[in-house]
């Protein structure tokens, strides 16, 4: 049996999962959609607390050195990383899917 990781969001993470509510419920006007996209990323984020390496590690730099993960959710990418010793896993950040991620990740650095 394996044991279980304390999953934890970053604030980020936080601001972001709250700027995906704010697009669907108020922009596109779609309040019953925008609460049913949060529930699915939070119900897969929650679900990283057993097998948190299922997901492949992010292939280009700097996350790729800070061994961070991502799993998609619909049009959503989970960003996240896994502390073996202290069995956690923190998200990281939330992103659109459409968006480049590279490039965020590249300025965010700068």
């Amino acid at each position: 049996m394996t044991e279980d990781y304390k999953v934890i969001y970053s604030p980020a993470a936080k601001d972001d999962l709250r700027s995906i509510y704010r697009y669907i419920g108020f922009d596109l006007l779609e309040p019953g959609v925008a609460k049913a996209q949060v529930d699915r990323i939070r119900d897969m984020i929650r679900r990283l607390d057993a097998f948190p390496h299922k997901h492949p590690v992010i292939e280009w730099e700097p996350w790729l050195s800070m061994g961070l993960r991502r799993v998609p959710v619909d049009n959503y990418v989970i960003v996240y990383r896994v502390d073996d010793d202290t069995k956690m896993v923190t998200v990281v950040r939330i992103f659109f899917g459409g968006q480049d991620i590279e490039r965020i990740i590249e300025r965010s650095n700068t």
